[in-house]
């Protein structure tokens, strides 16, 4: 049932009632306060958590002009995984399947073929194995697949089997194709396994099994190793973050005792508001796309992969200095759509200003060109996307082999499909 339109006006007169606070105008003033005065470097406690590299300053790239332009690198490979989301069953177990892909421009079908396929499984039975907890090859051996038995939590069941799955699938097929690429690698979001990490900030037992347990501290290592040997090959590793919901750059500014209040809701809102162009009349300008400088980031879960944290106490090797792995990132702003994207690679390659200007010059081209992320990003999405048809198809095979049903919730019988959400 619809709202009738004496109820969508009751609503209108509630959002009356909010104060406005800092109006549209004092909001742009007070962004721009501070970018100018408050991110090169934004301290805490003295500290410094966010540096520019080079200069702090503002750009803006046409987007006919830039999207005509050579791309400084003459071919890319985007790397996705997705997921049947996780699946509580009656019998008490909950998994999620998570399938990784990689993609090229120009276009290899070989290696399209290829996934590495990872299923976890959680369960408080005592009497449950997984009968081999190791890497199998299918497919005439272009499929490596793995059943993962979760180590046991009392909360977050389905947290930990999708991100186990998620990061793992990711993490080794990136590693097991490295030598297929030669010019630049961009996984479709992070270059780390930010919902892992955020385990750190989530809940004590999560924050436990992160720092004491083998399956997540291993994964971990896979993404460190996977820079290392980017490093060793003279290849940028690059994450493409489409929907960053990060909300450590404002949190930070807010902690800083000297800087101004920082209304926004998260870093997307304030960095929007940094780059977006408005005309004499107010109306957006959307003839170029705007960006920022590239910055070394130390706040949220990035600070788990700077220099002097002791978060995580892996135990290997590194093979890189301890800076070279510290997140970097800048920020580009399409007016188009009124979208904002991240762009993230770990200190070792933006150390070089040189390459700091090729990668951003690639990432213009792509997103003004695509008007969205880079087209082996895209290309990668597909192949690894599971549609709901497959998750469907995927959920009823495993109610076959496990001999039991799924647990079903009212949203299944309200909306006549199993509820897809965030975790």
């Amino acid at each position: 049932m619809t709202l009738d339109p004496v109820h969508v006006d009751g609503i209108a007169r509630l959002a009356g009632r909010v104060s406005g606070g800092v109006d549209e105008t004092d909001q742009q003033r007070l962004a721009e306060t501070v970018w100018a005065d408050f991110l090169d470097p934004l301290t805490i406690d003295g500290a410094p958590v966010l540096e520019s590299l080079g200069e702090h300053r503002r750009r803006l790239a046409n987007v006919e002009s830039v999207a005509l332009q050579d791309p400084p690198f003459p071919s890319t490979h985007g790397l996705d995984s997705g997921t049947i989301n996780p699946t509580t069953f009656k019998n008490g177990l909950v998994l999620d399947v998570s399938q990784a892909a990689m993609a090229a421009v120009p276009s290899d079908l070989d290696l399209h073929r290829a996934r590495t396929i990872v299923m976890t499984v959680h369960t408080n039975d005592d009497t449950f194995t997984v009968a081999q907890d190791d890497w199998t090859m299918t497919d005439e051996g272009y499929v490596r697949e793995r059943a993962l038995h979760a180590p046991r939590v009392d909360r977050y069941e389905q947290n930990v089997v999708h991100a186990l799955a998620l990061y793992l699938a990711e993490s080794k097929h990136a590693l097991s194709q490295v030598e297929v690429v030669d010019d630049l690698l961009i996984l479709d979001g992070p270059i780390y396994p930010t919902g892992l990490l955020k385990w750190i900030e989530r809940d004590t037992e999560l924050s436990d099994l992160l720092q004491e347990r083998e399956e997540p501290a291993d994964i971990v290592a896979n993404y460190l190793e996977l820079v290392e040997r980017f490093v060793e090959r003279d290849v940028p590793l690059v994450g493409f973050v489409k929907n960053s919901a990060s909300k450590a750059v404002t949190q930070a500014v807010r902690r800083n005792a000297a800087a101004p209040n920082a209304p926004w809701a998260n870093d997307a809102a304030f960095f929007t508001r940094v780059l977006a162009r408005r005309d004499d009349d107010g109306e957006a300008l959307t003839d170029a796309l705007t960006f920022t400088n590239w910055f070394v980031s130390r706040v949220g879960t990035d600070r788990i992969l700077a220099t002097d944290d002791e978060t995580l106490d892996l135990d290997r090797e590194f093979a890189l200095a301890p800076e070279d792995y510290e997140v970097t990132f800048f920020v580009v702003y399409d007016p188009r759509d009124d979208l904002l994207y991240r762009i993230e690679a770990p200190y070792a390659f933006t150390r070089d200003e040189a390459l700091r200007e090729r990668l951003t010059r690639q990432f213009l081209l792509e997103i003004a060109a695509e008007r969205g992320p880079p087209l082996a990003v895209a290309k990668a999405d597909e192949l690894a996307r599971i549609d709901r048809q497959g998750k469907e198809q995927l959920r009823r095979k495993i109610e076959s082999v496990f001999e039991t049903d799924r647990h079903k919730e009212y949203n299944d019988k309200r909306w006549g499909m199993t509820f897809e959400g965030d975790l």
